[in-house]
């Protein structure tokens, strides 16, 4: 029977064999080194506590070499025309990995961890509200 860390130290482990001698990461075996899996197998390791078990350097390297430096943005791999989603993905990717420059992305969300906070803090309020309403009309 599977327990849960191994069942997750097995994900895990998967999600590191993505990473292609490129530096890459993959979505599957035999296919090529994709940007987006640089987010989507990160954002997984990370929430995980494995972020640490990819090569952050070679992903770096990678990520960095599919930008067009001529008209800006990330490209899926390295020659390939940049695009809105793969920019997206790639920056998220450098930020899991402290990038230098860049805020912190929030793994589950991947939207920028000071907007997460406000998210939250706001529906705190919002529940607090409630509660207090709901108070009110009992008295």
């Amino acid at each position: 029977m599977f327990s849960r860390y191994t069942a997750c130290v097995t994900g895990c482990c998967r999600l590191c064999e993505r990473q292609t001698p490129s530096g890459g990461l993959n979505g599957r075996p035999e296919k090529l080194q994709d940007v987006c899996y640089s987010w989507w197998c990160l954002s997984c390791l990370s929430i995980l506590g494995r972020l640490h078990w990819i090569d952050q350097t070679a992903l770096t390297r990678f990520i960095l070499h599919c930008q067009d430096e001529d008209d800006g943005g990330i490209s899926d791999r390295p020659e390939d025309m940049a695009d809105v989603y793969h920019t997206f993905f790639g920056i998220a990717a450098l930020s899991l990995m402290g990038y230098p420059g860049l805020q912190g992305v929030d793994p589950t969300w991947a939207l920028p961890v000071s907007v997460v906070k406000r998210l939250k803090e706001a529906q705190e309020q919002q529940r607090e509200v409630k509660t207090n309403l709901i108070s009110a009309d009992s008295c």
